[in-house]
């Protein structure tokens, strides 16, 4: 897998009880294939790549020069080195998070956090995708799902195989039975406060063409 941090699901996964060999398994490369079939039929691009480093050198070519990007929190999106390479301003991109984290007005930055759902590029990470092709994510606020349904002119996800599950019913119940639990004990230990599932969206088809990405990585990414 990518970089492992502490707050990685292997270093999370005692504390929660979780099922990694139900809800995290790598798929054959016949599930990989059929999921990648059923999501392109949906209006989706995939776009696989062998590992980590490959996805973020893939999402340094997709994304233009000058683009005014912004990106919900996603454990997969460290693991893959994205918000290093992000912290050391090499991306060339007009990072929103840069203008967010230097307001310090609280109305101010809930009004730039709010606008910044719709930036050219956003970059999100997934929770589960179903093999008949629906992807899914929830967070707490709906800062980082605000942007799936319509709001981003681009939305690009960032997704490890391990999240692939048999069916639309079983992504639903890995959501609550694995990414949920794990992103809550992460949250108690960054924020002192529990998370919750507020805000989920399922993305079951996309009518604009070329609008959504998925960057599908053969490797076990997040939760």
């Amino acid at each position: 897998m990518g970089r492992v941090t502490q707050y990685s699901a292997i270093n999370l996964i005692s504390q929660t009880h979780v099922d990694p060999k139900k809800w995290s398994r790598m798929p054959s490369d016949d599930e990989v294939a059929k999921t990648i079939k059923a999501i392109e039929k949906r209006g989706v691009k995939v776009i696989q790549a062998e590992s980590g480093q490959h996805a973020l050198e893939i999402l340094k070519t997709i994304i233009p020069l000058g683009a005014t990007v912004m990106s919900g929190s996603s454990t997969t999106l460290i693991e893959i080195g994205y918000e290093d390479f992000i912290k050391k301003g090499q991306s060339k991109w007009n990072d929103l998070h840069d203008t967010i984290l230097s307001e310090n007005d609280d109305e101010k930055r809930y009004e730039l956090r709010r606008k910044s759902v719709t930036a050219d590029y956003f970059i999100s990470g997934a929770n589960a995708i179903a093999q008949s092709g629906e992807i899914i994510a929830c967070d707490k606020s709906g800062s980082r799902v605000g942007a799936w349904p319509f709001a981003a002119g681009h939305l690009i996800l960032v997704s490890g195989i391990n999240k692939i599950t048999s069916t639309l019913e079983d992504a639903l119940q890995r959501v609550w039975q694995y990414a949920y639990p794990l992103e809550d004990a992460r949250a108690k230990k960054v924020y002192g406060t529990p998370s919750q599932i507020g805000k989920c969206v399922i993305l079951a088809n996309e009518d604009i063409d070329g609008r959504v990405t998925l960057v599908l990585i053969c490797e076990s990414l997040g939760y």
